[in-house]
């Protein structure tokens, strides 16, 4: 049995992150992922899926990032249920990461994120690497991401 979601999207708002009882961190985010085509008036619609993700990844994503920045998600789909205020059922439906990769530099999705500090490529070298494409969404633009090793979730 397979249950593997893997999603390349922008944060819809700011991560909510909580703590359990216990000092846990957990964050909830949603992402606006973009639908593979073209509806009939020739526009891309997107989805919107919920996330959850629990500890030090929770805390990274609230920390380094904001609504708009594109992230990759790796992770399950998990289904829960709970009795509502009014006494009924409700139904979730959610992706549980297992990670979060920040996709571009902080500031990057408000216009900032070109720095004077920041790598230029060279524009007259050859890439040779046969595998990029211009609309790959992790292609790398060069420019150094604002996170201290101890920061990382790994």
């Amino acid at each position: 049995m397979l249950n593997r979601v893997v999603l390349v999207g922008r944060l819809t708002k700011d991560p909510d992150l909580r703590y359990t009882p216990n000092g846990v961190a957990v964050a909830n985010f949603t992402l606006a992922v973009n639908r593979p085509f073209s509806n009939q008036q020739g526009n891309r619609e997107a989805d919107f899926i919920n996330c959850v993700v629990w500890r030090r990844p929770a805390e990274n994503l609230a920390n380094f990032m904001s609504k708009g920045s594109l992230v990759g998600v790796d992770g399950r789909i998990q289904t829960r249920s709970f009795d509502g205020q009014d006494g009924k059922r409700v139904f979730i439906t959610e992706v549980v990461a297992d990670s979060v990769q920040f996709l571009e530099t902080k500031g990057a999705s408000s216009g900032g994120g070109q720095g004077s500090a920041g790598f230029q490529p060279n524009q007259n070298q050859s890439n040779n690497n046969d595998f990029a494409r211009e609309d790959d969404p992790f292609r790398d633009n060069g420019e150094p991401i604002d996170i201290s090793d101890d920061d990382l979730p790994f």
